[in-house]
C-alpha cells in the first residue's frame, strides 16, 4: 500500500509566516503558569470575584425586601388587583424577573470588559 504524502508548506523565506513571531513574555507567562502569570490570572479572577459578589449583593437585597413587602400587603383588603391578577402574583412575576435578567446582563458584559482589560493589559506588558 502506498504511503499518503506528506504536506508540505511552501513560502517566501521573507515572510512572516515562514519563521513565527517571538511571543510575548507577559503572554508567555500566563501561558507557561509562571510565578508572574499566576499573579495576573490572580488578579483577573479577584476583579471577577468582586463582581460576583455585587451583583449578588445587588440581587439578593431586594429579593430579601420582597417578604416585608407582601406582609405589608396582607393588612390591604384581600381584592386589590391588577389587570385581574393579584398584587403579590405580580410583584413576584414581573419585577423579579426583570432584575434578574437585567443583573445578568450587566454582570455578562461586566465580566466580558474585565477578561478583555487583562488580555489587553497582558499583550501590552
Amino acid at each position: 500500500m502506498a504511503e499518503p504524502a506528506r504536506r508540505v508548506t511552501v513560502t517566501h523565506p521573507r515572510t512572516r509566516a515562514a519563521r513565527p513571531g517571538r511571543p510575548n513574555a507577559a503572554v508567555r507567562d500566563v501561558h507557561e503558569q509562571t510565578p508572574l502569570g499566576e499573579v495576573y490570572v490572580e488578579a483577573l479572577m479577584r476583579t471577577q470575584l468582586r463582581l460576583a459578589l455585587l451583583v449578588c449583593g445587588a440581587v439578593c437585597l431586594p429579593l430579601a425586601c420582597l417578604p416585608l413587602l407582601l406582609l405589608g400587603h396582607m393588612g390591604a383588603p384581600p381584592g386589590v388587583r391588577l389587570w385581574g391578577v393579584g398584587l403579590p402574583w405580580l410583584v413576584l412575576g414581573l419585577p423579579v424577573y426583570v432584575l434578574l435578567v437585567t443583573a445578568g446582563l450587566c454582570y455578562l458584559r461586566r465580566a466580558e470588559r474585565h477578561e478583555r482589560d487583562f488580555v489587553e493589559h497582558v499583550h501590552r506588558s
